[in-house]
């Protein structure tokens, strides 16, 4: 699996991701530009230890990642999805995109793949999740869905 963050801009949620990736021997790829340097204290303390397991790849912006991943699946987590993250059945091979956590994906993005927007159910009133939250709970399915392959 793959975890796309796009703009990321807290070091601590960032952290937190890592951690998640690490723990799941899932890719995480950061799309440039970054709101924090990746020598941050806040995102190392938060990754704590774990950064030697962590499989990272760094890409200079959206348009380079799209087309380092030509042919893969994307799957884009949205507030305005149409779709919820369990509708899907997610490949080993599948990116779970993730935008901004005071913007989310841009729209022109969205409008490129609208039928790979997905939602995370929300009672009303209700804006969107943590950043940290929302990728443990969508990336928790889809490795739930392989049969958790590879963790114990």
């Amino acid at each position: 699996m793959h975890v796309v963050l796009v703009e990321p801009e807290i070091p601590p949620n960032t952290g937190n991701i890592s951690r998640t990736c690490a723990a799941t021997g899932t890719t995480l790829h950061l799309v440039e530009p970054l709101g924090f340097s990746l020598s941050e204290r806040h995102l190392r303390r938060a990754g704590l230890d774990y950064w030697e397991h962590l499989q990272l790849v760094l890409h200079p912006d959206l348009m380079a990642f799209l087309a380092q991943v030509e042919g893969k699946r994307l799957w884009l987590l949205t507030t305005k999805g149409t779709r919820f993250y369990t509708d899907v059945k997610y490949e080993p091979d599948d990116c779970l995109l993730f935008g901004r956590e005071t913007a989310g994906l841009p729209d022109w993005l969205l409008a490129r793949y609208p039928d790979r927007c997905l939602r995370i159910p929300m009672g009303p009133g209700i804006r969107s999740l943590n950043l940290s939250n929302a990728v443990a709970i969508v990336l928790y399915e889809a490795l739930r869905q392989q049969g958790f392959a590879g963790l114990g």
